[in-house]
């Protein structure tokens, strides 16, 4: 007998992939998805409501979903307002869900209202109607028992409920009103105000149509598994009136392709009729088949290594100016945290990944909106040190991470089961934020005035893997001759081991300020203009965009937004010619020194150093996005949630929170779960997407984990990847595996690159529903003074690796540092007799452009009548998670204390 089906319609919510594992779990079900605003499905189409019919034939029941926005928009509900409308003949039993059920509430006549106070993230008691038969008169909740249920809404149904006198209410709350015959309430909530109990309606049944709707949340991690046999109830329910109806479906195949199954196929997922796909795939072939030197970089590697005992006194920045040479990229991942002691063994770390060579690495570049990627790769050695750059163009349907697909898969390990390190050589690099919003259709807000990568990844084939429990280093690369592999260990070994540092325990106070790349500079008289200059977000002004987001939220457009503001430093530069995007840094020794600061003061398990892409980055990074192994295992941590350690704790005198029990009782209040709590239902979302339904779990919830100077609210959300599917299809993808079957067949091979793109970006970093979040904080959050958007870029981004044998390590770009070599900020000293025209200290231009003097025109040469100095610019991002029940004053306090760390390396210098 075939499965039941059911047609959930999606209102592009975060949480949609979640009802959708609920109902096909539960109930047992097949279940596709339809978004609100299907081409195929215009109602100003004159055969629209017939092609509904025929669509919607095909399923037993339907159920409408929540979503962003309001029931009275017509963008914002789609088709949900023309389900409700269906004739006799074609009548289908409906389930709403949030704004589903709101929807509902309209079509029948009620109004919808904001309530006092948004209830996002909120569990509440469900007062149900347990009386009578759900067979008789459709009382889904009968014989449920008590139950809590999350709450995602800002909007409620008003059906005139606040008429009814206190003393009726028992009786009186299960009754239709005259004026809204059709509505029959089914479950309650309520809302103490203070002056006034609020009563929220939670479920509610149409009297003479198979349509019921539910406000609450009934797949949310936090609803009580008992709330699931309202599901049930519901679905008996609906398949009864079918059968009493005489209504049959239609298994049939749709004449339109605008449905889709939750889990995605993979990255490959290829439409067969799709010829341009075909053909993209086939350009990638092309080139990666040509021969160049490029394509074939790293391609029959096998992986070798040695391992050293670690001196105790030897941590990570020693071993770089041990042995790294002069050069231009770097790329460290640094569990900083490893031997702090003060804080918890599950939050400390235990690898450290140094990549070396990394200006000899192939690196794969990519900005988004472009409709190609480049390919550099350098070659160091003298005489004649030069870069080789290659185009490989991208298909009109073809994507980034369908070339590194395949990219990757060519060059994966097969057979490392055995897994000495966590990293054998792969994939290492960043993701911008932007990046994340092009992987969401998310349009930026400004055309852009610069051509950074949002995505640089270098094919790292040498490294250094420090264990940090056991106390070694791993010298380890990736070669196709094991001559010249081990000659390279023995040469990396014998510098380690013959260095001083390593041998007689040189202090690190002495080796500090060394400079990994080039000598430092002599210093100069410094002016008082070109001091280090801190432009930090105006208080005022960061309350006042809170309040904003406060609006958006209560209108009912988003539960939470994560809005983040950007603090520049600018500082004087080294003096030195750089290109526009050169990977050469200008400034070598003031970012490493800021890298040693940072990592002193703010130790954190996710700490990083990138040269990479022209971009500079220094992270204390506590937060990991993602991590998965190469059977298919993911893992998530979603952090939300902060209070700042008091001086007490770190060493000083101040009073404040300075244990982890303090913390706990401050953290562990609705405001600060319910912003966790939304983020790991959004993380589910996107695990359900890829992973499939029935396949993601919540081992931690809630925890509070001890950090350097920060305790910080963790939860951990797990998925594990189906395995590989038979399809009969004649399309070849680079995830086809060697053995597939004959007559067409294939297996289709998931990956955690299927993982990181459909979860890009950071749900921590974007609020819920992620798509609607992302477009309201591109409106809300302008730079400051200016009139533009200033760009999040490796902020909000993420940065690690995936290896060779399909492992990845991933982590969120937060408490960072973070310069572009092509952002250059001109100082022109003005006569005392003119006006200064460009700000304070004369300083001009930033945002990639280059300065010009007060007259508009460039002075290049620094040869004019006034001397120019070259600026750096430094950008720290912070921010934190608006709800309804946030204060712009307490918002505006988590900010600054997020920001107080990493601004702190400056206050140094």
């Amino acid at each position: 007998m075939d499965s039941p089906r059911i047609l959930f319609i999606d209102a592009y919510d975060s949480f949609s992939n979640n009802i959708v594992s609920l109902l096909t779990t539960v109930l047992d079900a097949e279940v596709d998805i339809l978004p609100i605003d299907p081409p195929h499905l215009n109602p100003k189409n004159p055969s629209f409501k017939d092609d509904l019919s025929s669509e919607l034939r095909r399923y037993d029941a339907v159920v409408c979903g929540p979503g962003p926005g309001s029931p009275g928009v017509d963008q914002d509900v789609g088709l949900m307002k023309h389900v409700w409308d269906l004739g006799a003949k074609d009548m289908v039993p409906i389930l709403g869900i949030c704004l589903g059920f709101q929807s509902l509430v309209v079509s029948c006549g009620g109004l919808v209202k904001k309530l006092r106070t948004g209830l996002h993230g909120m569990i509440r008691a469900i007062d149900h109607l347990n009386e009578g038969s759900s067979q008789q008169d459709g009382n889904i909740f009968y014989g449920v028992p008590p139950f809590k249920a999350t709450l995602y809404h800002s909007l409620h149904a008003d059906i005139g409920q606040e008429s009814i006198l206190a003393e009726n209410w028992t009786e009186s709350r299960w009754k239709s009103l005259a004026h809204l015959p059709d509505i029959v309430p089914l479950a309650w909530t309520y809302e103490d105000r203070g002056d006034v109990t609020e009563r929220i309606l939670m479920g509610l049944k149409h009297r003479r149509k198979p349509s019921w709707g539910l406000q609450y949340h009934p797949e949310s991690i936090c609803t009580e598994s008992t709330g699931h046999q309202v599901i049930r109830n519901w679905f008996d329910a609906a398949l009864r009136w079918n059968r009493e109806a005489g209504r049959k479906t239609d298994r049939s195949p749709s004449q339109f392709d605008g449905t889709k199954k939750m889990r995605r196929i993979s990255i490959w997922d290829i439409d067969e009729g799709n010829t341009a796909l075909k053909q993209s795939v086939d350009n990638f072939r092309i080139w990666a088949d040509g021969g160049s030197q490029l394509a074939t970089f790293g391609l029959n590697a096998n992986h070798m290594s040695r391992v050293l005992n670690l001196p105790e006194h030897i941590e990570v920045p020693d071993l770089v100016e041990m042995i790294q040479g002069a050069g231009r990229e770097y790329i460290i991942l640094d569990s900083a945290s490893a031997k702090a002691g003060k804080i918890g063994d599950d939050v400390r770390g235990r690898y450290s990944i140094i990549a070396l060579d990394v200006d000899g690495a192939l690196k794969l570049e990519y900005r988004t909106g472009n409709r190609h990627v480049t390919a550099r790769l350098s070659r160091t050695a003298a005489p004649s040190p030069q870069t080789v750059s290659e185009t490989i163009k991208l298909g009109a349907h073809q994507t980034i991470w369908q070339l590194l697909s395949e990219f990757w898969t060519r060059r994966k390990t097969q057979g490392e089961d055995y897994a000495p390190t966590p990293f054998l050589g792969g994939f290492m690099g960043y993701c911008t934020y932007e990046l994340g919003l092009e992987g969401i259709d998310v349009k930026l807000r400004e055309q852009r005035r610069h051509e950074r990568p949002d995505l640089c990844f270098a094919w790292v084939t040498k490294s250094l893997i420090v264990d940090h429990l056991d106390a070694t280093v791993r010298i380890q690369c990736l070669s196709q001759s094991e001559s010249m592999a081990q000659t390279w260990l023995n040469s990396v070994a014998e510098g380690l081991l013959g260095s001083s540092m390593w041998s007689q325990g040189l202090r690190r106070e002495a080796t500090q300020n060394l400079d990994i790349d080039e000598p430092t500079p002599p210093r100069t008289p410094t002016t008082e203009p070109t001091k280090t200059q801190i432009q930090i977000p105006d208080a005022d002004e960061y309350e006042a965009k809170v309040r904003l987001c406060q609006d958006y939220i209560a209108s009912g457009d988003s539960y939470e937004l994560c809005l983040t503001d950007q603090t520049l430093i600018t500082r004087p530069r080294s003096p030195q010619t750089t290109d526009s995007i050169s990977p050469a840094s200008s400034s070598s020794s003031s970012s490493w020194t800021l890298y040693r600061t940072l990592r002193a003061t703010q130790p954190a398990p996710f700490g990083s150093y990138l040269r990479l892409g022209g971009a500079t980055l220094i992270s204390s990074s506590p937060e990991r996005f993602l991590e998965y192994d190469a059977a298919g295992l993911c893992s998530m941590r979603p952090m939300k949630g902060t209070v700042r350690k008091s001086a007490s704790s770190l060493g000083g005198v101040s009073e404040g929170v300075s244990t982890l029990a303090q913390a706990e009782r401050i953290l562990h209040v609705p405001k600060e779960e319910a912003e966790n709590l939304m983020i790991v239902d959004l993380v589910r979302h996107d695990l359900h997407g890829v992973c499939g339904p029935g396949r993601v779990a919540v081992p931690r919830l809630l925890v509070v984990e001890e950090y350097a100077s920060v305790f910080q609210m963790v939860s951990v959300v797990e998925g594990r990847l189906p395995l590989p599917q038979f399809s009969t299809t004649t399309t070849t993808t680079p995830a086809e595996s060697s053995d597939s079957g004959g007559s067409g067949e294939r297996q289709q091979q998931l990956t955690g690159l299927d993982v990181l793109a459909a979860s890009l970006p950071p749900g921590s970093m974007t609020g819920a529903p992620k798509k609607r979040s992302c477009e309201i904080l591109q409106e809300v959050e302008v730079g400051g003074p200016h009139t533009h958007t200033r760009e999040r870029s490796l902020y909000s981004g993420v940065v690690g690796y995936m290896d060779v044998t399909g492992r990845g390590d991933w982590s969120v770009t937060i408490r960072s540092l973070l310069r572009w070599d092509d952002e250059e900020v001109v100082y022109i000293p003005v006569p005392r007799n003119a006006h200064a025209g460009c700000g304070d200290n004369g300083v001009e231009g930033q945002d990639g452009d280059r300065s010009k003097d007060e007259n508009g025109v460039g002075d290049r040469s620094g040869k004019g009548h006034r001397q120019r100095q070259e600026l750096e610019v430094w950008h720290i991002g912070a921010g934190g998670a608006v709800t309804a029940l946030s204060t712009p004053e307490g918002e505006r306090e988590e900010m600054f204390t997020k920001l107080k760390g990493p601004l702190g390396v400056f206050e140094r210098f």
